[in-house]
């Protein structure tokens, strides 16, 4: 034990300078983590007192309640989009003209069938056949593109037309 003892006084100089040298190392540490937490709490003040809000929990209960505003306000333009574009399948919006001799003799082209349709393919298709003598203007409707009355080469080929139309 004796020796254990003189082991110990001889290099007694050195543990402590070991544990200074330890404990300086864990001040400087500590100064470091105090000067880093201090710069943090001036940031938290300055965010907290910055904008008149109290705490953290009231501003991101107002943000939530903004939020769900918004989702509420999006649902209700939604469903008013959808409604007119289900309007607007609906208009008249396709439109063709085609202008032809329906009588084969002298004159100009003078006859003419007119579609208009919506994207459903539906509306009427109205012809006037002009000659010297008479004037015939007829009206067909229209259903899913086709007409309970017969439709004219013409009639039909305007309705290809406007069918094409965007």
């Amino acid at each position: 034990m004796s020796e254990l003892n003189e082991i110990i006084s001889e290099q007694l100089s050195l543990f402590i300078m070991g544990f200074a040298a330890i404990i300086i190392v864990l001040v400087i540490m500590l100064i470091v983590q105090g000067v880093k937490l201090r710069g943090m709490r001036r940031r938290y003040d300055a965010m907290m007192t910055g904008n008149g809000i109290e705490d953290l929990e009231s501003l991101l209960i107002n943000l939530r309640n903004q939020s769900d505003k918004l989702e509420e306000d999006q649902q209700g333009q939604k469903v008013l989009i959808e409604a007119v574009q289900a309007k607007m399948r609906g208009m008249k919006s396709k439109v063709a003209v085609k202008r032809y001799n329906a009588f084969g003799e002298r004159g100009n082209d003078l006859s003419f069938s007119l579609a208009i349709l919506d994207d459903n393919q539906s509306g009427i298709v109205v012809s006037s056949l002009h000659n010297r003598e008479n004037s015939y203007i007829y009206a067909k409707p229209l259903e899913k593109g086709e007409s309970q009355y017969p439709l004219s080469p013409e009639e039909k080929e305007v309705i290809a037309l406007a069918l094409q139309q965007i």
